[in-house]
Protein backbone atom coordinates (compact mmCIF):
# COMPACT_ATOMS: atom_id res chain seq x y z
CA UNK A 1 0.00 0.00 0.00
CA UNK A 2 3.09 1.89 0.57
CA UNK A 3 4.84 3.85 -2.24
CA UNK A 4 7.28 6.17 -3.27
CA UNK A 5 4.91 8.30 -5.11
CA UNK A 6 3.73 11.83 -4.62
CA UNK A 7 0.09 11.32 -5.25
CA UNK A 8 -0.18 8.36 -2.67
CA UNK A 9 1.64 10.26 -0.19
CA UNK A 10 -1.42 13.31 -1.12
CA UNK A 11 -4.13 10.14 -0.28
CA UNK A 12 -2.33 9.45 2.31
CA UNK A 13 -2.62 12.68 3.67
CA UNK A 14 -5.95 13.30 2.65
CA UNK A 15 -7.47 10.19 3.73
CA UNK A 16 -5.50 11.05 7.42
CA UNK A 17 -7.55 13.92 7.73
CA UNK A 18 -11.00 13.18 6.45
CA UNK A 19 -10.94 10.23 9.03
CA UNK A 20 -9.91 12.73 11.62
CA UNK A 21 -13.04 14.29 10.66
CA UNK A 22 -15.26 11.47 10.72
CA UNK A 23 -14.02 10.26 14.06
CA UNK A 24 -15.22 13.79 15.52
CA UNK A 25 -18.60 13.32 13.20
CA UNK A 26 -19.14 9.76 15.07
CA UNK A 27 -19.20 10.93 18.37
CA UNK A 28 -21.35 13.53 17.58
CA UNK A 29 -23.98 11.51 16.06
CA UNK A 30 -23.75 8.89 18.62
CA UNK A 31 -24.55 11.52 21.13
CA UNK A 32 -27.50 12.70 19.36
CA UNK A 33 -28.58 9.23 17.98
CA UNK A 34 -28.73 8.35 22.14
CA UNK A 35 -26.29 5.31 21.91
CA UNK A 36 -24.51 2.87 24.13
CA UNK A 37 -21.50 4.35 25.49
CA UNK A 38 -19.77 0.61 24.92
CA UNK A 39 -20.78 0.40 21.47
CA UNK A 40 -19.61 3.81 21.06
CA UNK A 41 -16.52 2.73 22.53
CA UNK A 42 -15.72 -0.10 19.90
CA UNK A 43 -16.99 2.40 17.08
CA UNK A 44 -14.36 4.45 18.43
CA UNK A 45 -11.46 1.72 19.20
CA UNK A 46 -12.24 0.57 15.00
CA UNK A 47 -11.49 4.65 13.53
CA UNK A 48 -8.76 5.04 15.55
CA UNK A 49 -6.99 1.54 14.08
CA UNK A 50 -7.91 3.28 10.79
CA UNK A 51 -6.49 6.25 11.66
CA UNK A 52 -3.28 4.78 12.78
CA UNK A 53 -3.04 2.88 9.43
CA UNK A 54 -3.65 6.22 7.89
CA UNK A 55 -0.67 7.87 9.75
CA UNK A 56 1.91 5.21 9.47
CA UNK A 57 1.03 4.65 5.70
CA UNK A 58 2.03 8.44 5.91
CA UNK A 59 5.29 7.85 8.00
CA UNK A 60 6.52 5.35 5.70
CA UNK A 61 5.55 8.02 2.54
CA UNK A 62 7.65 10.71 3.98
CA UNK A 63 10.48 8.34 4.77
CA UNK A 64 10.37 7.49 1.29
CA UNK A 65 12.61 4.31 -0.31
CA UNK A 66 15.99 5.35 0.95
CA UNK A 67 17.23 5.99 -2.45
CA UNK A 68 21.05 7.52 -1.60
CA UNK A 69 21.94 7.87 -4.57
CA UNK A 70 23.59 5.60 -7.11
CA UNK A 71 26.45 4.09 -5.01
CA UNK A 72 27.03 4.23 -1.84
CA UNK A 73 30.08 3.33 0.91
CA UNK A 74 29.91 0.79 3.62
CA UNK A 75 31.29 1.24 6.89
CA UNK A 76 34.52 -0.78 5.66
CA UNK A 77 35.16 1.64 2.71
CA UNK A 78 33.71 -0.57 -0.02
CA UNK A 79 31.13 0.64 -2.52
CA UNK A 80 28.30 -0.93 -3.47
CA UNK A 81 25.98 0.01 -6.52
CA UNK A 82 22.01 0.85 -6.67
CA UNK A 83 20.05 -2.32 -8.36
CA UNK A 84 17.46 -0.75 -10.66
CA UNK A 85 14.80 -2.72 -9.31
CA UNK A 86 12.88 -1.29 -5.65
CA UNK A 87 12.24 -4.47 -3.64
CA UNK A 88 9.79 -4.96 -1.58
CA UNK A 89 9.23 -5.71 1.82
CA UNK A 90 5.89 -6.98 3.83
CA UNK A 91 5.24 -5.41 7.45
CA UNK A 92 2.63 -6.49 9.24
CA UNK A 93 2.09 -3.32 12.09
CA UNK A 94 -0.65 -3.66 14.51
CA UNK A 95 -2.79 -1.40 12.47
CA UNK A 96 -2.41 -3.54 9.61
CA UNK A 97 -0.31 -4.93 6.69
CA UNK A 98 1.68 -2.44 4.40
CA UNK A 99 4.10 -3.44 1.29
CA UNK A 100 7.11 -1.44 1.47
CA UNK A 101 9.34 -0.35 -1.12
CA UNK A 102 13.03 0.29 -1.21
CA UNK A 103 16.26 1.19 -2.86
CA UNK A 104 18.39 -1.83 -2.04
CA UNK A 105 22.31 -1.80 -2.97
CA UNK A 106 24.74 -4.42 -3.67
CA UNK A 107 27.22 -5.62 -6.44
CA UNK A 108 24.70 -6.63 -9.04
CA UNK A 109 21.43 -7.99 -9.95
CA UNK A 110 20.61 -11.36 -8.42
CA UNK A 111 24.03 -11.09 -6.21
CA UNK A 112 22.95 -10.67 -2.50
CA UNK A 113 21.69 -7.62 -1.14
CA UNK A 114 24.57 -5.78 1.23
CA UNK A 115 22.73 -2.14 2.29
CA UNK A 116 18.53 -1.49 2.64
CA UNK A 117 19.00 2.27 3.87
CA UNK A 118 15.27 2.53 4.33
CA UNK A 119 15.55 -0.67 6.56
CA UNK A 120 18.28 0.27 8.97
CA UNK A 121 16.96 4.00 8.92
CA UNK A 122 13.69 2.74 10.32
CA UNK A 123 14.99 0.03 12.55
CA UNK A 124 12.71 -2.37 10.54
CA UNK A 125 12.61 -5.87 11.98
CA UNK A 126 14.57 -9.14 9.72
CA UNK A 127 10.61 -10.99 9.82
CA UNK A 128 7.81 -9.44 8.54
CA UNK A 129 6.04 -9.11 12.05
CA UNK A 130 6.29 -5.17 13.57
CA UNK A 131 8.53 -5.35 16.58
CA UNK A 132 5.08 -3.81 18.74
CA UNK A 133 3.26 -6.63 17.19
CA UNK A 134 5.96 -9.50 17.86
CA UNK A 135 6.35 -7.91 21.67
CA UNK A 136 2.04 -8.36 21.84
CA UNK A 137 1.93 -11.68 20.50
CA UNK A 138 4.97 -12.99 22.46
CA UNK A 139 3.99 -11.43 25.70
CA UNK A 140 0.07 -13.25 25.71
CA UNK A 141 1.91 -16.43 24.38
CA UNK A 142 4.12 -16.53 26.99
CA UNK A 143 0.79 -16.84 29.41
CA UNK A 144 -1.24 -18.71 27.12
CA UNK A 145 -2.12 -21.13 24.14
CA UNK A 146 -0.65 -20.29 20.09
CA UNK A 147 -4.02 -20.44 18.47
CA UNK A 148 -5.68 -18.40 21.77
CA UNK A 149 -3.60 -15.50 21.14
CA UNK A 150 -3.97 -15.73 17.51
CA UNK A 151 -8.19 -15.29 18.29
CA UNK A 152 -7.10 -12.72 20.65
CA UNK A 153 -5.18 -10.40 18.34
CA UNK A 154 -8.01 -11.18 15.50
CA UNK A 155 -10.44 -10.19 17.79
CA UNK A 156 -8.74 -6.63 18.87
CA UNK A 157 -7.11 -6.06 16.15
CA UNK A 158 -8.94 -7.29 12.82
CA UNK A 159 -6.32 -9.64 11.22
CA UNK A 160 -5.05 -13.15 11.62
CA UNK A 161 -1.79 -14.80 12.40
CA UNK A 162 -1.23 -18.45 11.42
CA UNK A 163 0.04 -20.77 14.61
CA UNK A 164 3.30 -21.58 12.76
CA UNK A 165 4.20 -17.63 12.30
CA UNK A 166 3.76 -17.83 15.90
CA UNK A 167 5.93 -20.68 17.42
CA UNK A 168 8.28 -19.76 14.69
CA UNK A 169 8.99 -15.95 16.63
CA UNK A 170 8.81 -17.66 19.78
CA UNK A 171 11.97 -19.31 19.13
CA UNK A 172 13.80 -16.38 17.18
CA UNK A 173 12.71 -14.57 20.37
CA UNK A 174 14.12 -16.70 22.42
CA UNK A 175 17.77 -17.07 20.86
CA UNK A 176 18.30 -13.85 22.05
CA UNK A 177 17.46 -14.89 25.90
CA UNK A 178 21.12 -16.34 27.24
CA UNK A 179 22.88 -13.17 25.78
CA UNK A 180 20.00 -11.06 27.48
CA UNK A 181 21.33 -12.96 31.06
CA UNK A 182 24.62 -12.61 30.46
CA UNK A 183 24.27 -8.71 30.28
CA UNK A 184 22.04 -8.99 33.13
CA UNK A 185 23.18 -6.06 35.69
CA UNK A 186 23.04 -6.96 39.47
CA UNK A 187 20.40 -5.53 41.49
CA UNK A 188 21.31 -2.38 43.28
CA UNK A 189 22.91 -4.00 47.12
CA UNK A 190 20.62 -1.90 49.00
CA UNK A 191 17.95 -3.58 47.83
CA UNK A 192 18.54 -7.12 48.39
CA UNK A 193 18.19 -9.30 51.14
CA UNK A 194 20.64 -10.24 53.54
CA UNK A 195 20.45 -14.01 52.12
CA UNK A 196 21.41 -15.83 49.00
CA UNK A 197 19.19 -17.73 47.85
CA UNK A 198 18.95 -20.68 45.65
CA UNK A 199 16.75 -23.97 44.22
CA UNK A 200 16.59 -26.19 41.59
CA UNK A 201 13.88 -28.99 40.91
CA UNK A 202 12.76 -31.15 37.84
CA UNK A 203 9.19 -31.13 35.97
CA UNK A 204 7.98 -32.88 33.47
CA UNK A 205 7.32 -31.47 29.96
CA UNK A 206 4.39 -33.72 27.79
CA UNK A 207 6.28 -34.35 24.66
CA UNK A 208 4.64 -34.67 20.89
CA UNK A 209 5.43 -38.50 19.67
CA UNK A 210 4.25 -40.36 16.77
CA UNK A 211 4.82 -43.40 18.61
CA UNK A 212 5.15 -43.76 22.22
CA UNK A 213 6.34 -47.02 21.90
CA UNK A 214 9.19 -46.97 19.68
CA UNK A 215 9.75 -43.49 20.64
CA UNK A 216 10.85 -45.19 24.58
CA UNK A 217 12.92 -48.17 22.84
CA UNK A 218 14.75 -45.73 21.06
CA UNK A 219 14.85 -42.28 22.62
CA UNK A 220 16.57 -42.10 26.10
CA UNK A 221 15.46 -38.57 26.53
CA UNK A 222 11.68 -40.59 26.70
CA UNK A 223 10.80 -41.42 30.32
CA UNK A 224 10.53 -44.94 31.19
CA UNK A 225 9.54 -46.79 34.44
CA UNK A 226 13.66 -48.02 34.09
CA UNK A 227 15.03 -44.89 34.50
CA UNK A 228 12.50 -43.81 36.96
CA UNK A 229 14.58 -45.49 39.38
CA UNK A 230 17.76 -44.62 37.95
CA UNK A 231 17.49 -41.10 38.17
CA UNK A 232 14.34 -39.24 39.23
CA UNK A 233 15.38 -36.20 36.93
CA UNK A 234 14.57 -38.75 34.10
CA UNK A 235 11.24 -39.69 35.20
CA UNK A 236 7.56 -39.40 34.11
CA UNK A 237 4.99 -41.07 32.35
CA UNK A 238 5.89 -43.74 29.53
CA UNK A 239 6.91 -42.13 26.35
CA UNK A 240 5.22 -39.28 27.38
CA UNK A 241 7.41 -36.51 29.18
CA UNK A 242 10.99 -35.14 29.40
CA UNK A 243 12.42 -33.21 32.37
CA UNK A 244 12.67 -29.49 32.33
CA UNK A 245 15.45 -28.53 34.89
CA UNK A 246 13.82 -25.39 36.59
CA UNK A 247 16.41 -22.92 38.74
CA UNK A 248 15.63 -19.96 40.57
CA UNK A 249 17.70 -17.30 43.09
CA UNK A 250 16.49 -14.39 45.23
CA UNK A 251 17.58 -12.87 48.34
CA UNK A 252 15.39 -12.49 51.56
CA UNK A 253 15.95 -11.69 54.91
CA UNK A 254 16.39 -13.48 57.60
CA UNK A 255 13.01 -15.10 59.41
CA UNK A 256 13.53 -16.36 62.58
CA UNK A 257 11.31 -19.14 64.29
CA UNK A 258 11.28 -21.83 66.07
CA UNK A 259 10.94 -25.53 65.44
CA UNK A 260 7.49 -25.69 67.01
CA UNK A 261 6.66 -22.23 64.78
CA UNK A 262 7.36 -24.37 61.97
CA UNK A 263 5.64 -27.61 63.41
CA UNK A 264 2.31 -25.56 64.09
CA UNK A 265 2.34 -24.20 60.58
CA UNK A 266 3.04 -27.40 58.78
CA UNK A 267 -0.12 -28.97 60.77
CA UNK A 268 -2.12 -25.71 60.45
CA UNK A 269 -2.94 -25.30 64.47
CA UNK A 270 -1.91 -21.58 64.56
CA UNK A 271 -5.31 -20.39 62.92
CA UNK A 272 -6.83 -22.61 65.48
CA UNK A 273 -5.06 -21.11 68.15
CA UNK A 274 -5.92 -17.58 66.48
CA UNK A 275 -2.12 -17.38 66.85
CA UNK A 276 -0.25 -15.67 63.95
CA UNK A 277 4.00 -15.59 63.23
CA UNK A 278 5.95 -12.03 62.09
CA UNK A 279 5.36 -11.30 58.25
CA UNK A 280 7.36 -13.58 56.59
CA UNK A 281 9.72 -11.18 54.61
CA UNK A 282 9.49 -10.95 50.96
CA UNK A 283 11.86 -12.55 48.22
CA UNK A 284 13.82 -9.73 46.41
CA UNK A 285 14.55 -10.28 42.62
CA UNK A 286 13.26 -13.69 42.22
CA UNK A 287 14.57 -14.87 38.86
CA UNK A 288 13.90 -17.97 37.43
CA UNK A 289 15.36 -19.80 34.67
CA UNK A 290 14.32 -23.17 32.95
CA UNK A 291 15.81 -25.58 29.92
CA UNK A 292 14.83 -28.34 27.98
CA UNK A 293 18.18 -29.44 26.43
CA UNK A 294 19.64 -32.49 25.71
CA UNK A 295 23.12 -34.07 24.47
CA UNK A 296 23.65 -36.40 21.40
CA UNK A 297 23.83 -38.95 24.69
CA UNK A 298 20.35 -38.12 25.76
CA UNK A 299 21.44 -37.04 28.82
CA UNK A 300 20.49 -33.57 31.00
CA UNK A 301 23.61 -32.56 30.56
CA UNK A 302 22.96 -29.34 29.05
CA UNK A 303 20.51 -28.43 30.89
CA UNK A 304 22.49 -28.60 34.03
CA UNK A 305 25.01 -26.70 32.22
CA UNK A 306 22.53 -23.72 31.78
CA UNK A 307 20.43 -23.85 35.31
CA UNK A 308 23.99 -24.21 37.33
CA UNK A 309 25.81 -22.23 35.20
CA UNK A 310 22.94 -19.51 35.57
CA UNK A 311 22.76 -20.02 39.41
CA UNK A 312 26.57 -19.52 39.91
CA UNK A 313 26.70 -16.36 37.90
CA UNK A 314 23.89 -15.50 39.61
CA UNK A 315 25.67 -15.70 42.86
CA UNK A 316 28.61 -14.05 41.81
CA UNK A 317 26.59 -11.42 40.17
CA UNK A 318 24.96 -10.52 43.54
CA UNK A 319 27.10 -11.59 46.60
CA UNK A 320 30.47 -11.47 45.14
CA UNK A 321 32.33 -10.85 48.50
CA UNK A 322 30.39 -14.19 50.04
CA UNK A 323 29.16 -12.08 52.45
CA UNK A 324 25.41 -13.38 52.83
CA UNK A 325 24.57 -16.66 53.94
CA UNK A 326 23.72 -19.00 50.82
CA UNK A 327 21.13 -21.11 51.43
CA UNK A 328 20.58 -24.20 48.41
CA UNK A 329 17.35 -25.77 49.04
CA UNK A 330 15.95 -28.46 46.93
CA UNK A 331 14.94 -32.39 47.66
CA UNK A 332 16.55 -35.35 47.79
CA UNK A 333 17.22 -35.98 44.27
CA UNK A 334 21.13 -37.28 44.26
CA UNK A 335 22.24 -35.62 40.61
CA UNK A 336 20.88 -32.31 41.40
CA UNK A 337 23.25 -32.15 44.94
CA UNK A 338 25.85 -33.93 42.81
CA UNK A 339 25.96 -30.95 40.88
CA UNK A 340 27.02 -28.00 43.55
CA UNK A 341 30.91 -29.22 43.24
CA UNK A 342 30.96 -29.10 39.94
CA UNK A 343 28.99 -25.50 39.51
CA UNK A 344 30.21 -24.24 42.67
CA UNK A 345 33.73 -24.88 43.46
CA UNK A 346 35.38 -23.50 46.97
CA UNK A 347 31.72 -21.84 47.34
CA UNK A 348 30.54 -21.77 50.60
CA UNK A 349 27.01 -23.10 50.31
CA UNK A 350 24.54 -23.86 53.09
CA UNK A 351 22.63 -27.50 51.39
CA UNK A 352 18.95 -27.66 53.06
CA UNK A 353 16.81 -30.40 52.47
CA UNK A 354 13.37 -29.68 51.56
CA UNK A 355 11.05 -29.81 54.71
CA UNK A 356 7.90 -30.67 52.90
CA UNK A 357 9.48 -33.59 51.12
CA UNK A 358 11.02 -34.53 54.24
CA UNK A 359 7.66 -34.39 56.22
CA UNK A 360 6.79 -36.49 53.41
CA UNK A 361 8.76 -39.69 54.11
CA UNK A 362 7.68 -39.15 57.93
CA UNK A 363 4.43 -39.91 56.51
CA UNK A 364 5.59 -43.02 54.60
CA UNK A 365 6.70 -44.39 57.94
CA UNK A 366 4.36 -43.38 59.90
CA UNK A 367 1.66 -45.20 57.72
CA UNK A 368 3.62 -48.27 57.95
CA UNK A 369 2.81 -48.03 61.64
CA UNK A 370 -0.46 -47.20 62.04
CA UNK A 371 -3.82 -46.32 59.60
CA UNK A 372 -3.97 -43.54 57.37
CA UNK A 373 -6.22 -41.10 59.02
CA UNK A 374 -5.83 -42.56 62.57
CA UNK A 375 -5.58 -40.19 65.94
CA UNK A 376 -2.38 -42.77 66.25
CA UNK A 377 -0.87 -41.90 63.12
CA UNK A 378 -1.27 -38.16 63.07
CA UNK A 379 -0.05 -38.00 67.16
CA UNK A 380 3.19 -40.22 65.72
CA UNK A 381 3.54 -38.36 62.38
CA UNK A 382 3.97 -35.12 64.88
CA UNK A 383 5.88 -36.11 67.46
CA UNK A 384 9.30 -37.29 64.97
CA UNK A 385 8.71 -34.32 62.48
CA UNK A 386 9.03 -32.18 65.81
CA UNK A 387 12.48 -34.09 66.69
CA UNK A 388 13.31 -33.93 62.79
CA UNK A 389 12.60 -30.02 63.30
CA UNK A 390 15.27 -30.16 66.45
CA UNK A 391 18.24 -31.94 64.54
CA UNK A 392 17.44 -35.17 66.04
CA UNK A 393 17.64 -37.10 62.86
CA UNK A 394 19.73 -39.63 64.37
CA UNK A 395 17.25 -40.30 67.01
CA UNK A 396 14.13 -40.60 64.51
CA UNK A 397 16.52 -42.92 62.48
CA UNK A 398 17.48 -45.31 65.40
CA UNK A 399 13.44 -44.74 66.76
CA UNK A 400 12.17 -46.27 63.47
CA UNK A 401 14.61 -49.45 62.56
CA UNK A 402 13.73 -50.30 66.64
CA UNK A 403 9.98 -49.91 65.92
CA UNK A 404 10.19 -51.88 62.64
CA UNK A 405 12.16 -54.85 64.62
CA UNK A 406 9.56 -54.43 67.78
CA UNK A 407 6.54 -54.75 65.97
CA UNK A 408 7.60 -57.01 63.65
CA UNK A 409 6.83 -55.44 60.26
CA UNK A 410 6.60 -57.71 57.07
CA UNK A 411 9.51 -57.90 54.99
CA UNK A 412 7.53 -55.89 52.29
CA UNK A 413 7.11 -53.34 54.93
CA UNK A 414 10.66 -53.19 56.48
CA UNK A 415 12.34 -52.80 52.92
CA UNK A 416 10.14 -49.40 52.27
CA UNK A 417 11.21 -48.47 56.29
CA UNK A 418 14.95 -49.50 55.17
CA UNK A 419 14.70 -46.98 51.98
CA UNK A 420 12.99 -44.13 54.33
CA UNK A 421 15.41 -44.70 57.14
CA UNK A 422 18.48 -44.90 54.08
CA UNK A 423 16.54 -41.28 52.84
CA UNK A 424 17.42 -39.97 56.13
CA UNK A 425 20.74 -41.08 56.90
CA UNK A 426 21.99 -39.71 53.41
CA UNK A 427 20.71 -36.07 53.98
CA UNK A 428 21.18 -36.06 57.44
CA UNK A 429 23.95 -32.89 57.18
CA UNK A 430 21.48 -31.40 55.09
CA UNK A 431 18.74 -31.52 57.78
CA UNK A 432 20.00 -29.08 60.75
CA UNK A 433 17.11 -27.38 60.70
CA UNK A 434 17.31 -26.42 63.99
CA UNK A 435 20.35 -23.97 63.51
CA UNK A 436 18.74 -23.26 60.09
CA UNK A 437 15.73 -21.66 61.50
CA UNK A 438 17.61 -19.93 64.19
CA UNK A 439 19.93 -18.57 61.87
CA UNK A 440 16.49 -17.29 59.94
CA UNK A 441 17.15 -19.40 56.85
CA UNK A 442 15.00 -20.67 54.70
CA UNK A 443 13.81 -24.25 54.93
CA UNK A 444 11.40 -25.15 52.33
CA UNK A 445 11.66 -25.38 48.36
CA UNK A 446 7.93 -23.58 48.02
CA UNK A 447 9.60 -20.99 45.65
CA UNK A 448 10.61 -23.55 43.36
CA UNK A 449 7.99 -25.67 43.63
CA UNK A 450 5.57 -22.47 43.03
CA UNK A 451 8.29 -21.95 39.96
CA UNK A 452 7.39 -25.75 38.18
CA UNK A 453 3.94 -25.18 38.50
CA UNK A 454 4.07 -21.35 37.13
CA UNK A 455 6.71 -22.29 34.66
CA UNK A 456 5.55 -25.51 33.29
CA UNK A 457 2.16 -26.91 34.74
CA UNK A 458 0.12 -23.65 33.92
CA UNK A 459 1.54 -23.11 30.54
CA UNK A 460 2.62 -26.13 29.42
CA UNK A 461 0.50 -28.96 30.66
CA UNK A 462 -2.87 -27.64 29.54
CA UNK A 463 -5.70 -30.03 27.78
CA UNK A 464 -3.73 -31.57 24.59
CA UNK A 465 -1.07 -29.91 24.67
CA UNK A 466 2.22 -31.95 23.46
CA UNK A 467 5.37 -30.09 22.45
CA UNK A 468 8.73 -31.16 20.41
CA UNK A 469 11.83 -30.20 22.28
CA UNK A 470 13.06 -27.55 20.77
CA UNK A 471 9.38 -25.71 21.10
CA UNK A 472 9.03 -26.66 24.65
CA UNK A 473 12.85 -24.89 25.30
CA UNK A 474 12.13 -21.86 24.02
CA UNK A 475 8.54 -21.79 25.08
CA UNK A 476 10.89 -21.96 28.68
CA UNK A 477 13.38 -19.51 27.91
CA UNK A 478 10.44 -16.63 27.32
CA UNK A 479 7.91 -17.62 29.88
CA UNK A 480 10.56 -17.45 32.64
CA UNK A 481 11.64 -14.04 31.59
CA UNK A 482 8.28 -13.01 31.59
CA UNK A 483 7.36 -14.70 34.85
CA UNK A 484 11.02 -12.94 36.66
CA UNK A 485 8.91 -9.88 35.46
CA UNK A 486 11.37 -8.74 33.04
CA UNK A 487 9.92 -8.70 29.77
CA UNK A 488 9.74 -5.00 28.59
CA UNK A 489 13.71 -5.06 29.55
CA UNK A 490 14.33 -7.92 27.61
CA UNK A 491 12.44 -6.88 24.32
CA UNK A 492 14.09 -3.98 24.70
CA UNK A 493 17.45 -6.29 24.49
CA UNK A 494 16.17 -8.47 21.83
CA UNK A 495 15.67 -5.21 19.33
CA UNK A 496 18.61 -4.03 20.02
CA UNK A 497 20.65 -6.80 19.61
CA UNK A 498 18.85 -7.62 16.52
CA UNK A 499 19.27 -4.43 15.13
CA UNK A 500 22.97 -4.35 15.74
CA UNK A 501 22.99 -7.55 13.90
CA UNK A 502 21.04 -6.23 10.68
CA UNK A 503 22.66 -2.18 10.75
CA UNK A 504 25.69 -2.27 12.39
CA UNK A 505 26.61 1.49 13.19
CA UNK A 506 22.81 2.46 12.27
CA UNK A 507 19.51 3.30 14.46
CA UNK A 508 16.65 4.72 14.08
CA UNK A 509 17.83 7.75 16.22
CA UNK A 510 21.06 7.91 14.89
CA UNK A 511 21.30 11.57 14.01
CA UNK A 512 24.36 11.40 11.88
CA UNK A 513 22.44 9.07 9.68
CA UNK A 514 19.19 10.64 9.94
CA UNK A 515 21.51 13.35 8.46
CA UNK A 516 21.97 11.46 5.17
CA UNK A 517 18.57 10.86 4.60
CA UNK A 518 16.82 12.85 2.04
CA UNK A 519 14.93 15.64 2.94
CA UNK A 520 10.91 15.82 2.34
CA UNK A 521 10.09 19.49 3.15
CA UNK A 522 6.89 19.08 1.10
CA UNK A 523 5.28 16.43 2.84
CA UNK A 524 7.05 17.93 6.21
CA UNK A 525 4.56 20.86 5.79
CA UNK A 526 1.75 19.03 4.89
CA UNK A 527 2.07 16.29 8.06
CA UNK A 528 1.96 19.75 9.80
CA UNK A 529 -1.24 21.01 8.51
CA UNK A 530 -3.02 17.37 9.78
CA UNK A 531 -1.18 18.02 12.96
CA UNK A 532 -2.98 21.19 13.04
CA UNK A 533 -6.48 20.02 11.74
CA UNK A 534 -6.28 17.01 14.43
CA UNK A 535 -5.38 20.11 16.91
CA UNK A 536 -8.22 22.31 16.10
CA UNK A 537 -11.02 19.58 16.25
CA UNK A 538 -9.94 18.53 19.86
CA UNK A 539 -9.41 22.25 21.18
Amino acid sequence: MVTKHKNEHTNNHSELTRKVQELVEFVENAYQDGRAAHEVEEGLFRKVLEIGRYALALFFDLSGDGDEGEWIELAEGRKVWRLKNLHKKAYQSIFGFFTLCRAVYGTREKQRIEWIPLDARLSLPESRFSYLLQDWDQYLISDGPFAKVSDTIQKILGFTQSVNSLERTNRQMSESVEAFWTTKKAPAAEEEGALMVCQADCKGVVMRTEDDKKSAEQDPLVQTPASNKQDPCNAGKKGKKKMALIGAAYTVDPYIRSPEDVLNALFREMKKNNESLPARPSPQFKHVRGALLRDDQGTMQPSYDKIFGWLAQEIEQRNPEGEKPMPVIMDGQDSLWAALPKYFPGVNLIQVLDIIHVTSYVWDATHLFYKKGSEKAFGFAKQRILRILKGEVDRVIRGLRWLGTHQKLSEKKLESLERICGYFEKNSHRMAYDEYLAAGYPIASGVIEGACRNVVVDRMERSGMRWVLDGANSMLYTRCIYLSGLWDEFTRFQINKECERLYPGYSANDQSYQQKAPKRTRATGCTRSVIGIIMLILC
